[in-house]
């Protein structure tokens, strides 16, 4: 009776709208009101980074302007040693959320400044200010109203002057007519000007997983070899028939026997042997192994070997040997010099026709 329950989370958990899961964490999300601070998932999940760095970051972020996040101030505050702190500091560091530099003072003081940066990625994708996101207002269009007709005012009235007699006043004159003013011809209003459309940011960060509505690239065909001999078409099923005694997690049903077999026949087209042809099939399958055709037919599609060369392509291949004179010793001098044959150097029989030619004087002038 001594062990105490947490039955808030249980009634909290009833609550949660939706089928729960059945692993995994339950999330039980209550919004703050006071006393929180915004991490985003580029650090909380960040692969690269350690839990420790992970929560020395999210610790910084919380931290107001001003505190000191040394290894010591921090290691004061954290359970964690000074060690492991320096080490956060330096993963943080080279992923560029953290940067510490020396600042000299007016009065010539070094201090040492340390920048923390809740999202380092917009520093190298700035954002777009926002007076550029909003749209541009249209210019306010002059319409041409049209001047109405001038109004003349009423001719006053003429005044009488007192009788003097009896005598009947004569009638007052009339006063001018003017003609008509005729009227301007109306002017069309002018259509207001479209409203320029705002051009579409850049995108921020462009995903390197394609979303699950992206059609996915066709599959490559099975390779067909030139001509299906029955030869081929026997070995290859006899290779793909025995393919679970050497391999037991690789049975294979006769329609995916007889699928398969243009794959292996190309593969035997292109003297690839059984074994090798078996060792490449079924080398390290993935865990555990749901369709072992369609595995096989995946590895005789993309490790299909090239084609072996032809005779013309040895011997466009094959160049010319070069011949090496060999060295030879010289037998009046025993030098070293290059020949087909043995016997003298170059010196050697500079002098031995030199020594020829006096021979030849001296039984000339002797005759």
């Amino acid at each position: 009776m001594d062990t105490q329950q947490n039955t808030a989370l249980t009634r909290a958990l009833a609550e949660v709208p939706g089928p729960l899961p059945t692993s995994g964490v339950i999330h039980i999300a209550i919004p703050h009101t006071d006393r929180f601070t915004v991490v985003g998932n580029h650090l909380a999940q960040h692969p690269d980074l350690s839990c420790t760095a992970v929560g020395i970051a999210v610790r910084i972020q919380s931290l107001p302007q001003g505190t000191e996040v040394g290894i010591k101030a921090l290691a004061a505050r954290c359970k964690e040693g000074q060690k492991r702190i320096a080490a956060a500091l330096r993963e943080l560091e080279a992923h560029g959320y953290l940067e510490r530099f020396r600042d000299r003072l007016p009065g010539k003081k070094v201090i040492t400044r340390t920048v923390f940066c809740n999202q380092p990625a917009a520093l190298v994708h700035p954002r777009r200010p926002a007076a550029e996101l909003r749209p541009r207002l249209a210019a306010p269009v002059s319409v041409r109203v049209p001047a109405a007709a001038p109004v003349r005012a009423p001719a006053p009235a003429p005044v009488l002057a007192p009788a003097a007699a009896p005598a009947q006043a004569p009638a007052p004159e009339a006063a001018p007519v003017a003609p008509p003013v005729p009227l301007p011809p109306p002017v069309p209003e002018t259509a207001p000007a479209p409203m320029p459309v705002p051009p579409s940011p850049a995108p921020l960060f462009v995903p390197r997983v394609p979303p699950p509505t992206a059609p996915k690239a066709s599959r490559r065909p099975l390779p067909q070899p030139s001509e299906l001999t029955p030869e081929l078409g026997r070995a290859a099923t006899a290779l793909l028939s025995d393919l679970h005694r050497h391999a037991p997690r690789f049975p294979l049903s006769e329609d995916d026997v007889h699928r398969l077999v243009p794959g292996v026949a190309a593969w035997l087209e292109r003297a690839a042997r059984p074994d090798t042809i078996r060792r490449a099939l079924t080398d390290d399958p993935p865990h555990p192994l749901m369709h072992p055709a369609k595995l096989l037919a995946h590895r005789l599609t993309v490790l299909l070997p090239p084609a072996p060369p032809g005779i013309d392509d040895l011997a466009a291949l094959a160049r010319p040997r070069v011949t090496v004179t060999p060295f030879q010793t010289c037998d009046d001098c025993d030098r070293a010099f290059r020949s087909p044959t043995p016997g003298h150097c170059r010196d050697c029989r500079e002098v031995r026709s030199e020594h020829a030619e006096h021979a030849e004087h001296a039984q000339a002038a002797a005759a």
